[in-house]
Order: C-alpha cells, then sequence, then structure tokens
C-alpha cells in the first residue's frame, strides 16, 4: 500500500526531524545530528516509492 506525504512528515517528525519550511510543495527537514532531507508532493498525493525508501534511511541512520 502507498502511504501519503503527510504519513511520510508524520514519521519525520516522530523521528526528531524539524519542518524548516521550503517553496511550493516542497519541505526540508533536519535533525538534530545533522541529517537533511527534502520531502516534494501536496500532502495528499501519494508518496513515490523513491520517496518511502529515502525516507526509511534517513530514519535509520538519525536512529544510531
Amino acid at each position: 500500500m502507498t502511504l501519503k506525504i503527510r504519513q511520510l512528515i508524520k514519521e519525520l517528525e516522530k523521528a526528531g526531524f524539524i519542518n524548516r519550511g521550503g517553496k511550493g510543495s516542497h519541505r526540508n527537514f533536519i535533525h538534530p545530528k545533522g541529517i537533511c532531507i527534502t520531502v516534494s508532493g501536496k500532502v495528499g498525493d501519494d508518496a513515490k516509492h523513491y520517496q518511502e525508501k529515502e525516507v526509511e534511511i534517513k530514519i535509520k541512520r538519525s536512529k544510531k
């Protein structure tokens, strides 16, 4: 099942990432450990497979 962009954002915030804002449909998140990720798309859109993978990888990296 494909996740929505809003679900990816919730997962990032739950893992400690802070939304730094962005332009248009892009949102820049940063973790206190210095890990950055940009999520693009409207909150109601389906997330692309590569976006789900990247979020998963960045969350794992932030827990090390």
